[in-house]
């Protein structure tokens, strides 16, 4: 009776049916957590979604959710449905920062013995692409947590800034090191010595983020893309991320040798066999993650 069900939903899925109602069908088996909104989004539930959910605080980032969003992502990598994740906040702040009410008490021997923030950058380690949708404040950690997605697009109301240097300290989870490499020395050194924030046409001018799209549209853009994203091969995808990460952490030269072995190495797969005999015979390749 359930493989009835089953396929039953999947033509209803195929046809367009479910369509509207195809988040609420996935969502029933997903986890839930107390800061986060998780869902799954797209064509055959391809596309993690995660939310951040601390809305009287505008999305301030505190362990707890930071745990959250860690687990939740740490099981969409486990979901072999799941092609790319999306992370967003909502149309008022992506994140406006981390919880300074969290850290204020805190002292120097607290955060050397605890490693603080240490598990902020885990979302970095992840081997499936992961797109932030940003409207509203990215602020701080939540620039910062932006900066480790693998692509951002921002709503026409963003606003990026590291305003760590206000509150008498530095930006602790990537932003004086990622932000130099997105935007620039310049811009970075601007933003992290004076709390100055960019907006959405701005970080597309810097190369912050690769999009722009209205407020109430730029979720869906971001889906639309991971869908695609998700079509590929996952095994390719991953390789193919791994690949463009190195060039952060090496020179051209070795950058080059390792992608190199990295190209080579996909002629191992099955998955780069079916994707050249498809273009061959000019039919959509019918990848199998291998």
């Amino acid at each position: 009776m359930s493989g009835l069900i089953s396929t039953t939903f999947r033509s209803l899925l195929k046809s367009g049916v479910l369509a509207k109602n195809q988040s609420f069908f996935y969502s029933n088996s997903l986890k839930a957590y107390t800061n986060i909104l998780v869902d799954k989004k797209g064509e055959n539930g391809c596309v993690g979604f995660i939310q951040l959910n601390r809305p009287k605080a505008l999305n301030s980032l505190c362990d707890a959710l930071i745990n959250d969003v860690n687990d939740a992502l740490d099981n969409f990598e486990k979901d072999n449905e799941v092609g790319c994740v999306v992370i967003t906040g909502n149309e008022k702040a992506f994140a406006a920062g981390a919880d300074i009410k969290e850290m204020q008490n805190k002292t120097y021997v607290d955060c050397i013995s605890g490693n603080f923030l240490n598990s902020w950058t885990k979302i970095t380690q992840n081997k499936k692409p992961i797109i932030a949708a940003v409207n509203g404040f990215a602020l701080g950690g939540g620039c910062e947590l932006a900066m480790m997605c693998d692509i951002i697009y921002a709503g026409d109301n963003a606003q990026f800034g590291q305003p760590e240097i206000l509150l008498g300290t530095i930006p602790g989870a990537g932003g004086t090191q990622r932000l130099p490499r997105m935007v620039g020395k310049s811009l970075a050194m601007e933003m992290v010595l004076t709390g100055n924030r960019i907006n959405a046409q701005s970080a597309l001018q810097a190369g912050l983020v690769s999009k722009v799209a209205s407020k109430e549209t730029i979720v869906d853009e971001a889906i639309k893309t991971a869908e695609k994203i998700s079509k590929n091969s996952k095994l390719i995808v991953a390789i193919a991320k791994e690949a463009v990460n190195t060039a952060y952490e090496t020179t051209l030269a070795e950058g080059n040798h390792f992608e190199k072995k990295l190209f080579h190495g996909t002629f191992a797969t099955k998955d780069r066999k079916e994707g050249m005999s498809a273009f061959v015979e000019k039919r959509p390749a019918n990848f199998k993650d291998e």
